[in-house]
């Protein structure tokens, strides 16, 4: 059984200082989203904003959207992985 989704998380600045190291980030998460069997419809990189309030001392942050659909049992493992990967200040996923 699949379903549609769709996650949002914040990176922090201080650990993805650069460019490349945002795009590595983004890129490991859409690899694990892929190896698991989801299908990605779309990614958006909002890009540095400012946080509503202070996450570890940071009041910015890199956001990504990304959509996607995948089996029910998928987004159990990527909040997982997002609570043991550093620099994810915060994250949400959530059935579409």
């Amino acid at each position: 059984m699949t379903a549609k989704y769709e996650t949002v998380f914040a990176l922090s600045v201080k650990t993805y200082a650069d460019e490349e190291a945002l795009t590595g980030a983004v890129e490991k998460f859409k690899k694990l989203m892929t190896d698991n069997g989801a299908v990605i419809d779309k990614v958006d990189v909002w890009g540095k904003r400012r946080m509503a309030y202070a996450v570890n001392y940071e009041t910015e942050a890199y956001y990504v959207l990304v959509e996607f659909t995948s089996d029910v049992n998928f987004p159990a493992e990527l909040e997982r992985n997002y609570r043991i990967t550093e620099g994810v200040l915060r994250s949400l996923v959530v059935r579409k």
